[in-house]
């Protein structure tokens, strides 16, 4: 594969990494603070859940290009 397309797609999905991690950083904040903004607390942990999955699967896809880099 093209150095540079495999460049571009490592750093894409390692700003989709980055971008996560503060979401679930705000989440987490606001089940702690019980910040809802007009949704529940359940919905909020269950969006929190979902985003850690998907931190997951970003994690395991930015390991996939890294591996086929080598």
């Amino acid at each position: 594969m093209n150095r540079d397309i495999q460049e571009r797609a490592m750093q894409k999905a390692f700003a989709k990494v980055v971008t996560i991690k503060m979401d679930i950083r705000a989440l987490a904040d606001d089940v702690k603070c019980g910040r809802t903004g007009g949704v529940s607390i359940e919905e909020i942990k269950n969006v929190l859940d979902g985003t850690k999955t998907e931190l997951e699967v970003w994690k395991y896809i930015f390991d996939l290009i890294e591996k086929d880099e080598q």
